[in-house]
């Protein structure tokens, strides 16, 4: 019985992952062409900036000063595919940038995204959230979703 209906669901995941793949291929050629239409580099305008709250910019400090490592450890926000929603948020601690990272930074507190990632998140809100079932970091307003899940780390976009 479980056979058949990994038989019957398993086209649709299929349908679904590729579909994400084509959105995240388009994005990048998207993103590598306003990269290089851009004379010099420039901050981004505030309307798509990605914002941080001072609960995110507080627990990024927290995390910092409990560091022992000397290499300062900036938020790194990515959007993979999956989720319940067909995208999701990944966060990570990283203390380097690569060449195609924006930096947005807010009280010395860094945020670094990937052009690709960029284009899903751009004007949105990064926050710290306490809660009784977990503590993270999470993107609380974002513009480019136009749906989501209620576990706040997946969302769709427009097609």
């Amino acid at each position: 019985m479980s056979r058949s209906l990994i038989q019957r669901i398993s086209p649709f995941f299929i349908a679904r992952i590729k579909q994400n793949h084509k959105l995240l291929s388009s994005s990048s050629s998207s993103a590598l062409h306003e990269a290089s239409s851009e004379s010099a580099p420039s901050p981004a305008p505030s309307l798509d900036a990605i914002h941080l709250t001072d609960n995110c910019v507080k627990r990024m400090k927290e995390l910092q000063s409990s560091e022992e490592s000397s290499e300062e450890k900036m938020l790194r926000l990515s959007v993979e595919t999956g989720g319940c929603s067909g995208f999701q948020y990944v966060f990570n601690l990283d203390d380097k940038t690569n060449p195609e990272d924006r930096v947005f930074e807010k009280e010395g507190v860094k945020l670094v995204v990937d052009d690709i990632s960029y284009d899903f998140v751009k004007g949105a809100t990064v926050d710290f959230v306490e809660e009784l079932i977990r503590s993270a970091f999470v993107v609380t307003t974002n513009p480019s979703a136009v749906g989501g899940c209620s576990c706040k780390s997946s969302f769709m976009v427009k097609q």
